[in-house]
């Protein structure tokens, strides 16, 4: 690898577009991948046409909700609550993350959402799990200070971690130990001491009456010492020691850098992401803003580079073809593929990359492509394919260049190309078939799984 290239992959300074051929689709694309699920032709051309700037600039900022998808949401959360089944609160979400204004926003929820992994399979409460996504979600693109002490008061998180349990004389240590273990330092950057000391200080933070209450006689009150720091702390107090400690933006750097750049980054790169997030002082907006015109996020090292989640694949996919989602059956599709969501597998939540493909998701995800282009059980393709009268009068090359261009995103062997190209003009059948028989085999292909 060139020295230029080992400097752009892990570097923060600004790419620049007209160094690299100027910003194109193929920019474009990498982009609204990594920011939201799956992108349609219209959202490149609009992308391409705007520019880096403008582009990134509407996914940062809030964008108006339509009438008919705040109806539908709205329609969808209540039916969760009256039904009090998780099912129904799984398709309001899902379908928040398919035709939000602001998906980037939906990213971000689900990166914290399995970052504070808390699973309704011991919560049981649609409105406690509700409440908790609708903090995350208020706080996903803002304040991560903010965002960690309101999860410390959070019920579904309480219930979730034994809250209740943790009492003066006898103090439960499940909450201090994630709150430094996942939700701010990682391991390796406490003792069991500090983790003993901590506890102390979230004695009494209780739930009574399905809110946050805290119990005075349950709470100690005494001196503790915590990573180094020594006072009569609380619950909030404990939350300013670990935000406070060099190791938290580090480990909140490199869950940003593993979703939205590389797998595994450099600890170059971890270190300057770091001090932007200490320098933006946890604002998650600005860093994210750096991050997403960063010369990493466009280096070739950091394009194709990371294993597509099952949200990723399939709300990808149906975004990308303009489906109209089948809610239920796509929840359960998540849940077999490893992605259930409101219920991670551990209070580590999902952990990702490699380990969502064995030989069973995989063979599944291709079985997805096939009933996704072939039938209509997740979804029906129906307005992609009413283009078929116009793409018919176009040369097959055309076609499947299209459609490689809006799944893949790259240049194909000239072989694997060809091959597709005869399949459009020469098997058998009407070309709506052909053409759906087209996209599967694009959709089968291993480079599909990469984003």
């Amino acid at each position: 690898m060139s020295t230029a290239l080992v400097h752009a992959a892990s570097s923060l300074a600004p790419w620049d577009p007209d160094a690299h051929g100027g910003w194109n689709s193929r920019h474009a694309t990498h982009l609204l991948w990594r920011a939201q699920f799956g992108v349609t032709d219209d959202e490149i051309a609009r992308a391409t046409g705007e520019g880096l700037a403008s582009t990134l600039e509407r996914l940062l900022s809030p964008q108006p909700e339509t009438d008919d998808f705040q109806f539908t949401a709205d329609l969808l959360r209540q039916s969760a609550y009256d039904s009090a089944n998780v099912a129904d609160l799984k398709a309001w979400w899902i379908y928040r993350m398919r035709y939000s204004a602001n998906p980037l926003v939906e990213k971000m929820s689900l990166l914290w959402h399995n970052h504070f992994a808390t699973s309704y399979a011991k919560v049981q409460s649609v409105e406690q799990m509700t409440d908790q996504n609708d903090l995350i979600r208020t706080h996903a693109l803002g304040r991560f200070d903010t965002m960690l002490h309101g999860m410390i008061r959070d019920v579904a998180m309480l219930v979730w971690l034994d809250g209740n349990a943790n009492r003066k004389r006898h103090a439960n240590e499940n909450l201090a130990r994630e709150l430094m273990e996942l939700f701010s330092l990682g391991v390796g950057n406490y003792t069991e001491v500090d983790i003993t000391e901590a506890a102390r200080a979230l004695t009494g933070w209780h739930v009574r009456e399905d809110a946050f209450w805290i119990d005075a006689l349950n709470h100690d009150d005494g001196r503790k010492t915590v990573l180094g720091s020594t006072g009569r702390f609380d619950g909030d107090d404990l939350v300013d020691i670990c935000l406070a400690q060099p190791a938290c933006p580090r480990f909140l750097a490199t869950k940003l850098l593993r979703t939205f750049v590389v797998p595994n980054p450099s600890a170059e790169l971890v270190d300057a992401l770091a001090a932007r997030i200490r320098e933006h002082n946890f604002d998650m907006r600005p860093v994210l803003g750096e991050l997403l015109t960063s010369e990493a996020f466009f280096a070739d090292e950091s394009r194709h580079a990371i294993i597509k989640s099952p949200i990723d694949l399939v709300l990808g996919a149906q975004r990308a073809l303009e489906s109209q989602t089948n809610l239920q059956s796509t929840v359960q599709l998540l849940a077999e593929l490893g992605q259930d969501v409101f219920e991670p597998p551990t209070v580590k939540g999902w952990e990702g990359d490699r380990l969502w493909i064995d030989s069973a998701t995989l063979l599944r995800r291709i079985e997805f492509a096939t009933q996704l282009t072939r039938g209509e059980r997740y979804a029906t393709i129906d307005r992609a394919l009413a283009r078929a009268a116009e793409q018919e009068a176009q040369h097959p090359s055309q076609v499947v260049d299209h459609y490689v261009e809006l799944l893949l995103a790259r240049d194909l062997e000239p072989a694997i190309e060809a091959g597709l190209e005869r399949h459009l003009r020469e098997s058998s059948g009407p070309f709506e078939e052909r053409l759906r028989g087209t996209i599967q085999m694009i959709m089968a292909m291993p480079e599909f799984q990469l984003v």
